[in-house]
């Protein structure tokens, strides 16, 4: 009996350890995970939110900006900038959005990547330096290329790592690994 269960318990071994590699690599832009139809940005609520044209506010997965629209904190430093950087890549776009795992956060926002063309904006709003890295599990299949164009956005003194603190962004209240 034992001869015969082995090859059985083998065959789903491999397969689990298939599955859960298959589950640690990026998101692909594909049709089954974008949102039907053309989406177009109708407003920019800050550097990492926006909203749709049918309502729909996304926020954006892998990143964070400093803060412009928190009734409870002030305008942090660089917050502005990176809200009006956002505006320039996305406002009046036809984005693609390509979720990670959770597909909305307990505000009822979409979590996505956003795309406008080729560029990939999450990461673009990084490595130009008006956002910095933050992985919020379980959406993380992105975070060492967060993590990279950080390091390279830092050490380039690049936007707001030209200027801000990490108390000034409120960077030394969240955790970072």
């Amino acid at each position: 009996m034992i001869k015969t269960l082995l090859p059985l318990v083998v065959a789903l071994l491999v397969i689990g350890i298939n599955l859960l590699q298959q589950s640690r690599t990026k998101p692909e832009v594909t049709p089954t995970n974008l949102i039907p139809g053309a989406t177009v940005v109708k407003r920019v609520i800050d550097g990492d939110t926006i909203e749709l044209t049918d309502g729909t506010t996304v926020r954006y997965l892998g990143m964070d900006t400093p803060e412009t629209v928190d009734p409870l904190k002030p305008v942090q430093c660089f917050g502005k900038e990176a809200k009006a950087k956002n505006a320039e890549l996305v406002l009046n776009q036809e984005v693609k959005l390509v979720a990670d795992v959770e597909n909305a956060d307990r505000y009822g926002r979409l979590l996505r990547y956003v795309y406008v063309g080729d560029t990939f904006v999450n990461l673009e709003l990084v490595k130009q330096g008006y956002a910095y890295s933050y992985p919020y599990p379980p959406n993380v299949s992105r975070e060492a290329e967060f993590r990279a164009a950080q390091a390279e956005a830092r050490v380039a003194n690049r936007g707001l790592w030209a200027g801000c603190t990490e108390k000034d962004i409120g960077l030394h209240l969240r955790t970072q690994k």
